[in-house]
């Protein structure tokens, strides 16, 4: 059975936690334990109603201002498929983590109210979902309950996000028109929408193709482990085990060990420790090679006709996660996946308005949630992929060296942008 990672976002008040508390609510995710507890919380709502949005709104502030702050991970399960959600902040300020949210993400619903039409809002999370490549969009037009679930505001709608995506160049949308509130398409098809002939949320969420959004043509391995026993049984066992980011390899292929450039073959493959011919992206896997070499922690093993960049200098997009303006200049612990190389920003080009996309000058140093385009410079060279080309072997963090904080995400451009 695979896994479904999706996000929600819209705006403030659209209804994206309730949105999940109906999904996890209509397909039976909710213990008993749970459920009582929200009957609890909920005594307080009119009608005595069950509010489903308590589900996910995890935080007290949360709670007491009937907002989503932080972004609140659920996990849940239908006889088809495994998910976990993210359920993305609508304000302004909270821009950082729906990209946090979003960078492991396979497909993203964006909510749109159905009284509001497309707002300021859904083109920000619709900009910030085309600079992350997330591969398939769910645009679900909620609050059909209270236009008289008409077809004409649905239609209405459907045009004018579809300009937005047409402009970001959002690929795979399917438009749903919901009542996350009453549950109308959401498990079940609604009875008040016959004009709808499309399939309900969960359907769409249990049918979606994934399999080809992984890279297996492009191989990518990096070290997360020197696995080296040193017992009498296993004197000369050298292995060196990580997760596959993509592609695919072989017992017996060629492969080059990157930075250092050395070209070597694999000898023996490993899973869970029993041998396998070969193995995929996304496994977990211990590698063998014919030579010995000096291998760490962070290098990566790639096919030797394979390209990818290997350099000190990165041009990159940066999200700005921390209170404390970024300037050119300051120093950052850089991790892209185990490889951790001490950096400096060494110039910041332009701020991206995530609005528009247009590019503006920076003044003051980058403030919170702001999305600039820079040149990082690393101690030791880096090996990575473009984020458009291999997302998994494209992006990064920058990680404060004093307080060990995350303070921005790193999305690796190509080297000539």
């Amino acid at each position: 059975m695979d896994l479904l990672r999706f996000i929600t976002a819209g705006s403030v008040d659209d209804g994206k936690s309730t949105l999940i508390g109906r999904l996890m609510y209509d397909s039976k995710n909710i213990l008993i334990d749970q459920l009582e507890q929200l009957e609890k919380q909920s005594k307080n709502k009119q009608a005595g109603e069950i509010d489903l949005a308590l589900l996910t709104d995890g935080l007290r502030a949360e709670r007491e201002q009937g907002i989503t702050i932080d972004v609140a991970y659920r996990y849940f399960s239908t006889p088809k498929r495994k998910f976990i959600i993210a359920d993305a902040p609508g304000h302004v300020q909270y821009t950082r983590n729906m990209i946090t949210g979003a960078s492991n993400a396979n497909l993203i619903i964006i909510l749109i109210d159905a009284r509001q039409g497309v707002v300021e809002q859904t083109r920000r999370h619709s900009i910030i979902a085309s600079l992350l490549k997330i591969p398939h969009v769910v645009v679900a037009i909620n609050k059909m309950d209270l236009v008289e679930f008409s077809q004409d505001v649905f239609n209405n709608i459907v045009i004018d996000y579809t300009k937005v995506a047409q402009q970001l160049g959002l690929q795979d949308i399917t438009y749903v028109p919901i009542s996350a509130l009453l549950g109308d398409n959401i498990v079940d098809r609604s009875q008040h929408m016959d004009w709808y002939d499309g399939e309900s949320l969960l359907d769409l969420l249990e049918e979606v193709e994934i399999e080809n959004d992984l890279n297996l043509t492009n191989s990518r391995f990096q070290v997360q482990f020197v696995i080296r026993p040193q017992t009498d049984d296993l004197h000369d066992y050298r292995g060196y085990a990580g997760k596959v980011i993509s592609g695919i390899y072989k017992k017996g292929d060629k492969v080059k060990v990157l930075p250092q450039g050395i070209e070597t073959s694999i000898s023996k493959l490993e899973i869970a420790g029993k041998e396998v011919e070969e193995v995929y992206a996304p496994q977990s896997v211990v590698i063998h090679l014919a030579e010995d070499i000096d291998i760490s922690r962070g290098d990566s093993i790639v096919k030797p006709d394979d390209h990818l960049v290997v350099s000190n200098e990165a041009s990159v997009l940066l999200c700005w996660m921390d209170e404390k303006p970024l300037q050119a200049g300051n120093k950052y612990y850089l991790q892209q996946n185990s490889r951790l190389v001490r950096s400096v920003i060494k110039s910041i080009d332009y701020k991206i308005d995530v609005n528009t996309l247009s590019h503006q000058p920076v003044e003051g140093g980058v403030k919170l949630n702001e999305v600039v385009k820079a040149t990082i410079k690393a101690a030791s060279p880096l090996v990575f992929d473009s984020y458009n080309r291999i997302s998994a072997n494209g992006s990064a963090i920058l990680v404060d060296e004093t307080s060990n904080s995350t303070v921005a995400a790193v999305l690796f451009q190509e080297p000539d942008i």
